[in-house]
């Protein structure tokens, strides 16, 4: 049996287990079914990236269906399946068997298959329409989900910008299609004119798919109202399949770009990783905060990816290898601790109805296995050792601090710059994580359905602390995929063998020390602890009585970086105070954070787009002799173009 065979068994099951979620009877069976179906992709997708071997078709510039696996899809194969298969056992318990529930089931069958497909194609109809299919397949799932007014506009918005920007997607792949450039990186020319568009093009539609600034303004508005494993799907898998379409184009297929768009691509990635933490600081809903942070960290892997382009084009080749490795692990990372927190957030909703930050707390008492695991997943995002998220994060600042030493000056100075970047990323992170574990786990419950909650169903924790475990295994011992990816590098580099990090000139980084010293420091001190236990004593609020309304808020862990931000950021407050006879008695104040991105570009540009269909819409007279009018006016520009030599 091989790789291949593993593969399409897997997505055999998945396709079978969509089939039988349509029927109440067989709901949960065709849920389980599902998951042991992305559990043998995800087997078989590692299976072809250890063995570093293909299968199937080659690529082609052919408009001829065909489908093959490589180290690549296999990586990618294996993320979708271990992201999918967790999911999907939550889901046997977080969908009920009802009519809108039996469809979601199967609707998630079709999104893990559509996915699949485009990391199996090989050839550029079969990849268009399973990208295409990528992006419809949860506008479905979300409408089905929720019928009001919100989640039709955000779908509308959500379809209509990834699909304007996603043109770049189809202009990229047909005109390499055109040059026969796809599998063929020999064909067109090192900094040609063809080069450079395919180049631009793919990180316009491509980008726009993955959530990097500034097309990112659809994912905080669409990933936060789907269901929550549609959710750690949509951020955890869908948005890195557009990362491997960009390293399928910018890495495999174009050959070595000039210098200037390795350094365009770090810039895109410094701006997501910053922009993206600070406005996941000043969020108040969990969920939107966790999908503001998935622009965050594919700013972190496109800064790995414009390492690698950059040293690629400065002859780097070893470290340009080790760089894409750096995204490569990092992009594997964030689908295993984002899935986890928002399968974590859906625990959390489903137990207590909202999540709102400021009216959670201490759910790690009333839910430990939820809790403890979803602790784990902030930890790791928060990029602190010993955990998977600090291991990417640091290879991809050791390949930035290459980039001075291998580059000119200009390329020294957007390392530099990038590697700022990252800094502050990953310290904004970890405040960021600190304000939600302190809000949501830690502390008094702020609400009395969140004091009554009860811990989540066995198969929900059982897919959260899965992914937990995932992501300790690559914290303590990344060594045991950073070198696969390493190789899968299109040009030849040595491939680094250690269950630790090893790579030249930092030495060796053995992350399973840092986790054993770490375990002994918490042994010891709860040994020193003993039996002691402290004494509760009331707190002291300046005289006042302590109440749930003067505990810590979101605003209030942010307030000072918002101060120091404020030129910036441009937060909105409205103060209402109310006077009888002279004497304060009230003091309202309601303050936020605009999404800039949204309301100062996006919006205008929407309802200027609604104006002038509104406009156009007059056109539509329904009388058959204005449209012939309009075919006759159309023949005559043609002409007269074709006449003056417009047309060529």
């Amino acid at each position: 049996m091989s790789f291949a065979v593993v593969v399409s068994l897997g997505a055999a099951a998945v396709a079978a287990g969509g089939l039988l979620a349509v029927a109440r009877r067989s709901f949960t069976l065709g849920l389980t079914t599902q998951g042991m179906g992305c559990a043998l992709l995800a087997g078989g997708g590692l299976w072809a990236l250890v063995t570093d071997e293909a299968a199937g078709a080659s690529f082609t510039s052919a408009f001829d269906p065909r489908v093959g696996i490589d180290g690549l899809s296999g990586l990618f194969l294996g993320v979708l399946g271990a992201v999918g298969a967790a999911a999907l056992v939550f889901a046997t318990r977080y969908l009920q068997p009802s009519g809108r529930g039996r469809a979601i089931g199967a609707l998630t069958a079709v999104f893990v298959l559509v996915q699949a497909l485009v990391l199996v194609a090989r050839d550029p109809l079969t990849f268009l329409v399973a990208w295409e299919a990528m992006t419809l397949v949860p506008a479905a799932v979300i409408l089905v989900a929720r019928a009001d007014e919100l989640a039709r506009r955000t779908v509308f918005f959500y379809v209509a910008l990834t699909h304007l920007a996603g043109a770049g997607t189809w202009v990229a792949i047909l005109l390499l299609a055109r040059e026969g450039a796809i599998g063929d990186p020999s064909v067109i020319a090192s900094g040609s004119g063809v080069q450079i568009a395919i180049a631009l093009a793919a990180l316009v539609g491509m980008g726009a798919k993955a959530g990097l600034m500034p097309l990112h303004v659809w994912l905080p508005l669409a990933h936060p109202i789907a269901p929550a494993h549609v959710s750690a799907l949509m951020s955890g898998v869908m948005i890195k399949i557009a990362i491997y379409g960009l390293i399928r184009v910018l890495v495999e297929w174009l050959g070595v770009l000039p210098e200037w768009l390795g350094v365009l691509v770090l810039g895109l990635g410094a701006l997501s990783s910053v922009a993206g933490v600070v406005y996941a600081l000043f969020q108040h809903e969990l969920k939107r905060l966790l999908a503001f942070h998935s622009i965050e960290n594919i700013g972190i892997i496109v800064l790995g990816l414009g390492a690698c382009l950059v040293l690629r084009a400065r002859g780097a080749d070893a470290w340009a290898a080790f760089a894409l490795a750096a995204a490569l692990l990092h992009t594997v990372n964030h689908a295993l601790f984002k899935a986890l927190l928002f399968l974590g957030a859906g625990s959390f909703e489903k137990a207590v109805g909202s999540l709102e930050l400021d009216r959670l707390g201490g759910l790690i008492r009333r839910m430990p296995w939820t809790g403890g695991a979803f602790l784990v997943g902030a930890v790791a995002i928060a990029g602190l050792p010993p955990l998977n998220g600090f291991a990417s994060e640091w290879t991809t600042l050791q390949s930035l601090l290459r980039l001075p030493a291998y580059g000119g000056v200009a390329d020294g100075t957007a390392g530099a710059l990038a590697l700022a970047a990252l800094a502050a990323t990953a310290a904004l992170a970890a405040l960021c994580f600190v304000k939600v574990v302190g809000l949501v786990l830690l502390g008094p419950a702020r609400r009395d359905a969140v004091a009554h909650a009860q811990e989540a169903p066995v198969p929900m924790r059982a897919g959260i602390v899965a992914l937990a475990g995932a992501c300790v295994l690559l914290g303590v011992a990344p060594g045991l995929l950073f070198g696969s990816l390493v190789g899968l590098a299109p040009w030849a580099s040595a491939v680094p063998t250690s269950i630790g990090l090893d790579l030249p000139g930092t030495g060796l980084f053995r992350s399973g020390g840092i986790a054993l010293v770490l375990v002994a420091l918490v042994a010891a001190l709860y040994v020193l602890r003993g039996r002691r236990v402290a004494a509760p004593a009331p707190t002291w609020a300046c005289g006042q009585l302590v109440e749930r309304r003067l505990d810590w808020t979101s605003a209030g862990f942010t307030k000072a970086l918002r101060l120091v931000l404020e030129d910036v950021l441009r937060p909105e407050r409205e103060i209402d105070v109310r006077v009888e006879g002279g004497v304060v008695q009230e003091v309202a104040y309601e303050g936020r954070v605009p999404h800039l991105f949204e309301e100062r570009l996006y919006r205008p540009l929407t309802a200027l787009a609604m104006e002038g269909a509104h406009h156009a819409r007059r056109m539509q007279s329904g009388r058959l002799g204005t449209y012939v009018g309009y075919l006759l006016a159309l023949v005559l520009v043609v002409l007269t173009a074709a006449k003056l030599g417009v047309l060529g």
